[in-house]
């Protein structure tokens, strides 16, 4: 068995830092007048965090679970169960075809741009054209992020590094109340991946990358990728026995496999080919489906012309609008020829070598 390294987590703050901290969030002098009752909620966000109350609603896992006594997180539970609803619908051959459309820009005019931005105006004309061809669109604008109230999608905490099996599906890292990390968008949107039979996503280049609001969903599907559906196994995150489930032999399951992509990537001066490349890759290594060459598009839009006018540029770039439709038109047509049984991936048939 391996050791399970430590010392890199500082200690917990002290009651004075916690307690500034907690009333960062009323410097408004509108709640002037309820300083008591800010005092009460803070002890009690205190004593949550002192006591590490990470799940303050859980419930029996009950029969499936490999310690059905374990007590598993309410919210998880109810993830877990909509997912599994969603998985049932999507296999259903009988149901309709259902692409989801990611816009993944953070920039729309609600927030500090003010102005929308031209990876909306893409993803639009991707879904426009699936919904024309008879598709079910769910469109997911990642752009909410920076917009809405307390919309959050948390950061990885890279559960998978440590042992495969401790990364659990859904992701059970969140919420975790006592550190006020809550309102987590990822529940919902792991179900809405799952309903999915293809997947377009639509992506500006930021820094010769993806977006951060994109990166961060990104990261978050790891638990897709090999994930453990059964948290009880590992005791919640229990690392020592994490590692034991793995060395054992794990199977790495691929719960988003079978569905088929298309990407849009653009840029006005460099690093498109590069993250069309990163996000293709990843879709493969995912278990997805390209929907061919003219699914995979990378292209400058007003190429080293002024930010300004940049939505003139596509305004003026048919071509480029042209080849979005395109990329719609391909995943359509794909996602239908594979539900109808005429296209065949012989190669999710072959054994892997190096299953992880």
């Amino acid at each position: 068995m391996t050791s399970v390294r430590k010392g890199q987590a500082p200690g917990q703050l002290a009651r004075d830092e916690f307690g500034r901290r907690f009333r960062a969030s009323f410097e408004d002098p509108a709640f002037g007048g309820e300083a008591e009752a800010i005092g009460r909620l803070e002890q009690i966000a205190w004593e949550a965090y002192a006591d590490g109350r990470k799940a303050p609603l859980t419930r029996k896992a009950g029969p499936g679970y490999a310690d059905p006594d374990y007590d598993l997180s309410v919210e998880w539970i109810e993830a877990r169960a909509r997912i599994d609803r969603a998985r049932e619908v999507w296999a259903d051959p009988r149901s309709a075809t259902r692409a989801l459309v990611i816009c993944g820009s953070p920039r729309n005019d609600g927030t500090c741009p003010g102005e929308m931005s031209k990876t909306f105006r893409l993803a639009r004309l991707a879904r426009d054209v699936l919904a024309a061809e008879g598709v079910e669109v769910d469109f997911l604008d990642l752009s909410l992020l920076t917009s809405e109230y307390r919309r959050r999608i948390h950061p990885c905490k890279a559960c998978v590094s440590t042992a495969m099996p401790l990364c659990h599906w859904p992701c059970s890292c969140y919420p975790n109340h006592s550190l006020d990390q809550t309102n987590d968008w990822m529940n919902e949107i792991y179900e809405r991946w799952t309903a999915a039979h293809a997947i377009v996503i639509v992506t500006p280049t930021h820094w010769y990358s993806t977006s951060s609001a994109l990166k961060l969903m990104i990261d978050r599907l790891v638990c897709a990728d090999g994930g453990n559906p059964d948290p009880t196994s590992t005791h919640g995150k229990k690392p020592d026995e994490a590692k034991a489930l793995e060395l054992a032999g794990w199977d790495y399951p691929k719960h988003l496999a079978h569905r088929v992509y298309g990407l849009v990537v653009h840029g006005d001066v460099a690093g498109i080919e590069g993250s069309r490349r990163a996000l293709s890759d990843w879709l493969d290594w995912m278990g997805l489906i390209s929907a061919g060459d003219q699914a995979r598009l990378d292209r400058f839009i007003g190429y080293y012309e002024p930010y300004a006018t940049s939505h003139e540029s596509l305004d003026q770039d048919g071509a480029v609008q042209e080849e979005c439709r395109n990329v719609a038109r391909a995943v359509a047509r794909v996602t239908a020829a594979l539900r109808r049984g005429e296209l065949e991936v012989q190669t999710h048939s072959l054994p892997r070598p190096r299953p992880k």
